[in-house]
C-alpha cells in the first residue's frame, strides 16, 4: 500500500486521466507487503499453486477493487462510510483501520522489509543492533520528509514505481527461464485447503482496508459535480480500479511463480529474503543490489505517505493534538516494531487484521447491496445488524485465536460453517443482513 501518490491536478484527456488514475491507484496499493507475500505463498503452496493463487487474488485484488467501487457508490470517506452502523462504530473502526495501515502494521513493515531486502543480503548484518540502527535512520528520514510533505515524494514515486515494475518484470522473466527448483508438496495452510490459505494470505496485504481508506482520493480525482458522485464517475472509478487490479494480479502471479521455482523455496520464512536471493541467482550481485536499492526507496515513499495520511486523519479527529505530534508518535512506534523484525510485526498485526477484515468486507458488500435501494430506504438496519454481527463475531474469534476462553468460544463459534477456515463470520453476518434488510423494506413500505 502506498497512499503517497495522488493524481495530478492538471487536466489531461479523459483517457489520459483514466490511465493516470489507474497507475496511481496501483502505486497506492503496491507497497512492502505486496512484494513479500506472493513469493512466500508460491513457495509454500508448491504443487497447489493454482488454487492458492486464485485465493490470493480474491483477497488481494478482487476485494480491494470492490472496496474502491463501494466508496465510489457511496461518495464518502472511510469514517462516514463506517458510521452508517453508528457514530461510535465509525470512529472506532476508522481509527483501527488507519492504525493497521499505519503504525501497527504497514508502516513498520516498510522498515522491516527494507532491512531484509536491501541490507541483510548485501552486508550479512542480521543482528538486532543492525536492525535498530537501520530503522532509526529509515524512520528518521521518513519523519523528516513527512514533516513538510511536498511534490518531491509524488515525483519520486512516479519515477520509482515504473522502475520497480521493470525490475520485477525482469526478475520474473529471468526466474522463469533460469531457476530450476521443483515445486514441493504444499505445506502449512496450503496443505489441506490451498484456496482458503491463499485467501487469508491475500488479506495480509491490507489492501481491502486501504481501498476503503483511500478510495475517495480516486473518486475525487475523476470528478464530482455538486458534491454528488454521478454515474459516469462511478463507471470511470470502476474502470480505473479494474485496470489497477489487473496489473496487480499480473505482478502477484509473477512473484508467486518466483517463489514456486526458486530452489528450496519452502525453506524460506521471509518473502523479502526469498526475493533478494532470487535477484542474486538471476541477476548477480549487482542486480541484487539494484533491486534492493529500488525496494528501499519505494518503501521510503510508502512510509512517508502512510505517516502523513495517518497523522492527518488523527489530527482531524483530535484537532487539539498537532499533526507533527502525531507524526513523531507514529514514527516512534513504527521504529520500535520494525526493529523487532518482520516476524514480530506480523505477530502483532495478525490479530488486528483478523479482527478488522470481516467488518471491512461487511461494510463493502452492504454498501453494494444498499446502493440500488438508496431511493426507497437508507438500509439503516441492514448496515447496523450486519456490521455489529461481524464485529462481535470477529472479536470473539480473535479472543479465541489468542487462546483465551477456549471452552466458551469453542461452543459459541463452532456451529458456523467455515469456522475452521477462519470464515465462520460469514453465515451469521448474512443472516443479520437479511433480517436488517427485511426491517428496512418493511419500514420503507409503511412510510410510503
Amino acid at each position: 500500500m502506498n497512499p503517497s501518490h495522488v493524481p495530478s491536478t492538471g487536466r489531461p484527456s479523459s483517457t489520459g486521466l483514466l490511465i493516470a488514475t489507474s497507475l496511481t491507484l496501483f502505486s497506492m496499493f503496491f507497497g512492502a507487503g505486496n512484494l513479500i507475500f506472493p513469493p512466500i505463498m508460491g513457495a509454500q503452496a508448491g504443487t497447489s499453486f493454482t488454487p492458492a493463487i486464485i485465493g490470493f487474488l480474491i483477497g488481494a485484488v478482487v476485494l480491494p477493487v470492490v472496496a474502491i467501487i463501494a466508496v465510489a457508490l457511496s461518495g464518502t470517506d472511510l469514517r462516514d462510510l463506517a458510521s452508517r452502523p453508528g457514530r461510535v462504530f465509525g470512529v472506532v473502526f476508522s481509527c483501527l483501520a488507519y492504525l493497521s495501515i499505519g503504525a501497527f502494521y504497514a508502516l513498520p513493515r516498510t522498515g522491516a522489509v527494507s532491512f531484509s531486502t536491501a541490507v541483510v543480503p548485501l552486508t550479512g548484518w542480521d543482528s538486532t543492533t543492525a536492525s535498530i540502527l537501520f530503522n532509526a535512520a529509515f524512520f528518521g528520514l521518513a519523519l523528516y520528509l513527512a514533516w513538510n510533505p511536498s511534490d518531491i515524494i509524488n515525483k519520486l514515486g512516479k519515477i520509482l514505481t515504473p522502475i520497480l515494475l521493470g525490475l520485477l518484470a525482469l526478475l520474473v522473466a529471468l526466474s522463469l527461464t533460469t531457476l530450476d527448483g521443483a515445486p514441493g508438496a504444499p505445506v502449512g495452510p496450503y496443505e489441506d485447503h490451498p484456496l482458503t490459505g491463499g485467501l487469508l494470505a491475500g488479506y495480509m496485504t491490507m489492501d481491502s482496508i486501504a481501498g476503503l481508506a483511500f478510495g475517495i482520493i480516486v473518486v475525487t480525482s475523476l470528478g464530482r459535480a455538486g458534491g454528488v458522485v454521478g454515474a459516469k464517475t462511478v463507471r470511470r472509478t470502476a474502470a480505473a480500479a479494474t485496470i489497477a487490479g489487473a496489473l496487480l494480479a499480473v505482478v502477484y502471479i509473477g512473484l508467486g511463480l518466483v517463489g514456486r521455482l526458486i530452489p528450496e523455496g519452502q525453506g524460506y520464512e521471509d518473502g523479502a529474503l526469498l526475493l533478494a536471493d532470487a535477484s542474486h541467482l538471476t541477476m548477480g550481485r549487482i542486480g541484487q543490489g539494484a533491486f534492493g536499492l529500488i525496494v528501499l526507496t519505494a518503501c521510503m515513499t510508502t512510509a512517508v505517505g502512510l505517516l502523513a495520511a495517518t497523522s492527518e486523519f488523527f489530527q482531524r479527529l483530535l484537532p487539539s493534538i498537532a499533526y507533527r505530534t502525531w507524526l513523531v508518535a507514529f514514527a516512534a512506534i513504527s521504529f520500535a516494531l520494525a526493529s523487532a523484525g518482520l516476524s514480530q510485526v506480523l505477530a502483532v498485526a495478525g490479530p488486528i487484521i483478523g479482527f478488522l477484515y470481516p467488518i471491512a468486507i461487511t461494510i463493502i458488500f452492504t454498501t453494494l447491496i444498499g446502493h440500488p435501494l438508496r431511493l426507497t430506504s437508507p438500509c439503516t438496519w441492514t448496515f447496523r445488524l450486519s456490521a455489529w454481527t461481524a464485529a462481535i463475531w470477529s472479536a470473539c474469534d480473535t479472543v479465541y485465536g489468542l487462546g483465551w476462553g477456549t471452552d466458551i468460544f469453542t461452543a459459541l463459534l463452532s456451529w458456523s460453517p467455515g469456522q475452521r477456515f477462519g470464515l465462520g463470520w460469514i453465515a451469521p453476518t448474512l443472516v443479520a443482513a437479511a433480517v436488517g434488510l427485511l426491517i428496512d423494506l418493511t419500514v420503507g413500505r409503511r412510510r410510503r
